[in-house]
């Protein structure tokens, strides 16, 4: 435990900074999830609804630094694929 004012604050800090990632990052699953079950149906609008909203925040993510740059831009290649398989 620390025992330095400023030090404490980190921790604190870090606590919520943590708290906040594992709920953009929740949210951020959910969005995929959404993503497969509408192409799982295989509507197009549907699918090209939930595509547009998943890679939204798969680069809100990246920006953010939850997931780096690299894997977001495979994410949407592999999403961009899936869709494009679908027609």
């Amino acid at each position: 435990m620390p025992n330095i004012k400023s030090a404490k604050k980190r921790v604190k800090v870090t606590e919520t900074k943590t708290l906040q990632n594992k709920m953009f990052k929740s949210s951020l699953k959910t969005m995929i999830k959404k993503y497969d079950a509408a192409l799982a149906t295989g509507d197009k609008e549907a699918s090209s609804a939930a595509y547009k909203a998943a890679v939204k925040k798969i680069d809100q993510a990246a920006a953010k630094g939850i997931i780096s740059k690299n894997a977001a831009s495979r994410k949407k290649s592999q999403f961009t694929l899936k869709l494009n398989s679908l027609a």
